[in-house]
């Protein structure tokens, strides 16, 4: 166990399998953390049943994990360039497991709803934490590369195929297997933490913005709580106008309040270049429509189809092998010939895969589901790389964490509304499931094909002359500001 802080100098001097085995254990973290916000998915028909739980209560078994997620990404990387990563990771990993027990022991939707919070908050030292010891561990610049891609693509892979390792649990062990498989794993990784992570260090930490990540949370909070429960209480009741009012009202506090700090937790200065602005728009976008197809998706299966979970979880084969393919593929084009091929690709497919879904109900042939499965596959493969690489185009090295902290939060919010969108388009025609779920599905699957134009149009916008223009202009102001 290496108790002094890594330098520079001494990760350099790390073996090449002492790096291999870091790289395995920060791997293993982004596993569980973003297979959880899938695998989730396939249990909501038999975790609903199991609890009584309403729809907005389905809602917020998925919400409440990545809600949090979203929202304290950038304050669990900041806390861990300060008082060390290997330190926040480990803290993260223990809080993890101990959510993870939790949900496995819930008596109750609500008492789940609170466990998943506490698994999120876990989750939230996991992602950026484990991002920046790769990145400190991997010195050399082709190395570093080779290690960021291999870390950035398991995230893609875990969202894919977290449906169908959970439809295996869920058929042979039950829905709460789900969330007790993450315990042995986490166990191990604490440990192997301890033995193989060196501790390290921002050299100069970001200071504590509390009152920006106050206003932050509730933002998202209130905006995702008004979109779940406006289906039984109505848009125009008085509690889902003072949730948006709420809302609007710390949009303006961030708006007024985080220009003036010397390290603020949203830089609104970023927000200048047009290819940073738009990769958080299209990280949204896509994961928003990945979120709903997912939501909308397991439960048509095995509601509407009459699935068991782990044939549920088998469809979404088409959606995860593609992802081996074509994540990789897309990290070369991106190194060579920049985002903007992969993101219209990936827009494209997304379009597609929702325009096509509109054909899809009960008595569908199975073959015609698993090829517009395969659709989502593509997007879900393409997406990501190029999305990091916009957000990061004429970004200084000063401000490349913080502008990856806010590309995964914007991927976050997007899966987040995604589930909260979907739920309420849907509404209670689950219940009723055949022709009246399917059509009610329609309104998702137009939105979804909404989305991935809307990535398309951005991707385009931002790949010209004047778009990277104002990153490097963007870029010289942050990396200046007094």
């Amino acid at each position: 166990m290496s108790s002094s802080v890594l330098t520079p100098a001494a990760a350099g001097r790390l073996s090449p399998r002492r790096k291999s085995l870091v790289l395995a254990i920060c791997c293993v973290s982004i596993v569980v953390v973003v297979m959880d916000i899938s695998i989730v998915n396939v249990a909501l028909p038999s975790m609903g049943r199991d609890l009584h739980a309403t729809e907005s209560g389905r809602q917020w078994a998925v919400d409440a994990y990545t809600l949090v997620l979203a929202a304290f990404l950038v304050l669990a990387g900041a806390t861990a360039d300060r008082v060390g990563r290997r330190r926040v990771f480990q803290a993260g990993l223990a809080a993890f497991g101990l959510g993870s027990v939790l949900c496995g022991l819930a008596p109750d939707i609500g008492w789940l709803i609170a466990a998943r919070a506490l698994q999120a908050v876990g989750g939230t030292m996991l992602n950026p934490v484990a991002m920046a010891i790769v990145a400190n561990t991997f010195t050399g610049a082709a190395e570093r590369a080779r290690a960021i891609g291999v870390f950035a693509s398991m995230s893609g892979l875990a969202l894919a195929l977290g449906p169908i390792l959970g439809g295996g649990l869920v058929d042979a062990f039950g829905w709460r297997s789900v969330f007790w498989i993450n315990v042995p794993i986490v166990a191990v990784a604490i440990v192997c933490a301890a033995l193989f992570v060196p501790e390290s260090r921002a050299e100069r930490a970001r200071r504590f913005d509390p009152v920006g990540q106050l206003l932050m949370v509730l933002v998202l909070g209130s905006v995702v709580y008004a979109i779940i429960e406006s289906g039984a209480l109505g848009w125009t009741s008085p509690v889902i106008l003072g949730l948006l009012a709420v809302a609007a009202c710390g949009v303006a506090g961030l708006l007024c309040y985080e220009p003036r700090r010397a390290d603020p937790l949203l830089e609104l200065r970023l927000f200048r270049s047009v290819p940073f602005s738009s990769a958080i728009v299209m990280a949204l976008f896509g994961l928003c429509g990945f979120g709903a197809f997912l939501f909308v998706t397991t439960q048509y299966l095995q509601d509407v189809r009459g699935l068991s979970p782990v044939a549920a979880g088998l469809c979404l084969l088409p959606v995860g092998l593609p992802v081996l393919v074509v994540a990789p593929l897309t990290g070369r084009v991106v190194g060579t010939r920049g985002p903007l091929i992969p993101l219209v690709v990936a827009g494209t497919a997304l379009a597609l895969g929702g325009g096509l879904s509109l054909v899809l109900g009960p008595e569908t042939p199975l073959p015609a589901v698993l090829a517009v499965h395969l659709l989502f596959g593509v997007f879900l493969g393409a997406v990501n790389p190029p999305i990091t690489n916009a957000a990061l185009a004429g970004m200084p090295r000063s401000m490349a964490g913080l502008a990856g902290s806010l590309a995964s939060t914007g991927r976050q919010t997007g899966t987040t509304l995604g589930v909260a969108i979907s739920g309420t388009l849907i509404g209670p025609q689950i219940a009723l499931g055949g022709t009246a779920f399917t059509g009610a599905a329609h309104r998702v699957w137009w939105m979804l094909a909404a989305l991935g134009a809307g990535i398309v149009v951005l991707a385009a916008i931002s790949a010209g002359p004047w778009a990277r223009a104002t990153a490097a202009r963007a870029g010289a102001l942050v990396d200046h500001r007094p």
